[in-house]
């Protein structure tokens, strides 16, 4: 059972990152918009039976909540460290499930796909942990021809800065190496 180690702020006023113990998962994301899309996952479908929750973000030994923004944060995080707590740590995963978690578009030609691995390698290596460093992350949904679709998970998902700011600077970096290459939040 995961015990919450620290919570912190975000930059998103209405979510909070939950910092564990123990880790949830290995490797494997866990995002859902709303209840519909959590109701096969336990700990999630809990979190969203708690009103005003509107977000849920896991991924390792970290999880994001976000709210609604009708209510305070001090009884909410108490209402949801009861979940968090319940929930089963990981169990080991092999490397074959963590690979096929990995970001693979199936339409894509070969050309394509080796361009898709350079993208993420540089959303890895300089935007995925500043984004998860404020309890987010984003995930790559297509790439057609010079455009790249992203949605953002977690706290980033409803943050006024990462629909202008951090989109702008994500597609300059890309740009170094796609100099013609458009990035579009979905």
């Amino acid at each position: 059972m995961p015990k919450i180690v620290e919570i912190e702020d975000t930059p998103n006023p209405n979510a909070m990152k939950f910092i564990l113990h123990e880790p949830l998962t290995w490797g494997i994301t866990h995002s859902y918009d709303n209840a519909e899309q959590a109701k096969d996952d336990v700990l999630a479908s809990a979190l969203f039976d708690i009103e005003h929750v509107s977000n849920v973000f896991y991924v390792d030994r970290w999880l994001t909540v976000t709210q609604d923004g009708g209510t305070d944060w001090p009884e909410l995080k108490r209402l949801i460290a009861v979940p968090i707590r319940a929930a089963p740590a990981a169990d080991a995963q092999s490397a074959t499930t963590v690979a096929a978690a990995s970001t693979v578009i199936a339409e894509l030609s070969g050309e394509d796909q080796q361009r898709l691995e350079q993208i993420n390698a540089l959303l890895d290596e300089q935007i995925r942990p500043a984004l998860q460093g404020d309890g987010g992350d984003l995930h790559v949904v297509d790439l057609a021809g010079n455009y790249l679709s992203i949605h953002y998970q977690g706290a980033c998902g409803s943050c006024p800065s990462s629909i202008a700011g951090t989109l702008k600077s994500i597609e300059n970096l890309l740009r170094t190496i796609e100099p013609d290459i458009e990035v579009v939040a979905v």
